[in-house]
């Protein structure tokens, strides 16, 4: 399998630094960014060691990370021991649906939190108030924007894909 070209490992690299930045290992982020662009779509673990020139104990760490997100899966071939992983053809789809759940878990804790304060002075309660309303004003507008993302028309649907 030939190594990534210099601009393919470039993008590699602009979509580690992105996700860096969002907390994630470095080597977790090129994972995302070469299984977005490899040839073929579905790559084992020595393959994208060898394209991203990291350890295989590393890759395993990254796709363990990964796979629990649904952004990420692994799949086993019959006959083969060896695992694949491969973007899901709804991972991001699953991943934000799994971020959404999140938020609205994280807005019950805010709300606990709002009643221990429920007698403290305003400006002790505004902090934990302001991030409500966020998360209010999500809870209420994410459904309908999801909604409208499932029911887009998308090329291909035409066709009969889904």
């Amino acid at each position: 399998m030939p190594d990534p070209s210099e601009s393919e490992a470039e993008f590699v690299e602009d979509v580690a630094r992105f996700f860096t930045d969002e907390g994630l290992p470095a080597v977790a982020g090129r994972v995302i960014g070469w299984l977005l662009i490899c040839d073929p779509p579905e790559q084992t673990a020595a393959q994208l060691a060898g394209a991203l020139d990291a350890s295989r104990s590393s890759i395993g760490n990254a796709t363990r990370m990964l796979t629990p997100s649904g952004l990420i899966e692994g799949r086993r071939r019959r006959g083969e021991r060896q695992e694949y992983f491969r973007i899901a053809p709804d991972g991001w789809s699953r991943m934000l649906a799994a971020r959404y759940a999140k938020a609205t878990a994280f807005r019950d804790v805010i709300v606990r939190g709002l009643d221990a304060l429920a007698d403290a002075p305003a400006d002790r309660r505004e902090r934990l108030e302001h991030v409500d309303e966020l998360y209010e004003f999500l809870q209420a507008e994410l459904p309908g924007l999801w909604e409208r993302w499932e029911t887009r028309d998308r090329p291909g649907r035409a066709q009969g894909r889904p």
